[in-house]
C-alpha cells in the first residue's frame, strides 16, 4: 500500500501533461534530492528511503510514493510538497 496516493483530472494533451510533470519532478527533486526518469509515459523516481511514480493518462495524472518506515515521519511536508506542484501545474 502506497503511503501517498495523489489523482488530479485535468484537461491538458499528453504532451502539455507530460511537460507539466517534468517541471513537477523538478521541483521534488530539488527538493528531496530524487532521481527521476521516464519509462513511456510514467515517470519514475527514486532516493534511498523513498520510490514512486507520476502516471499520465487522458484526463487524469496520479501519484504514487512508497515512504520507507524511517520516513514516514516526513509524510506530512512530502504530501504538501507533491500536493502543491501537482496543483500548481494542473489546476
Amino acid at each position: 500500500m502506497p503511503s501517498i496516493e495523489i489523482r488530479r483530472e485535468h484537461s491538458k494533451s499528453i504532451k502539455d501533461a507530460r511537460a507539466a510533470v517534468e517541471r513537477v519532478a523538478g521541483k521534488i527533486s530539488e527538493h528531496f534530492e530524487v532521481e527521476y526518469g521516464w519509462e513511456g509515459d510514467t515517470l519514475h523516481f527514486r532516493r534511498s528511503g523513498v520510490d514512486g511514480h507520476i502516471a499520465l493518462a487522458r484526463g487524469e495524472v496520479r501519484v504514487i510514493v512508497n515512504l520507507s518506515f524511517f520516513l514516514l515521519a516526513l509524510r506530512g511536508s512530502v504530501e504538501a510538497e507533491i500536493h502543491k506542484q501537482i496543483d500548481r501545474e494542473f489546476a
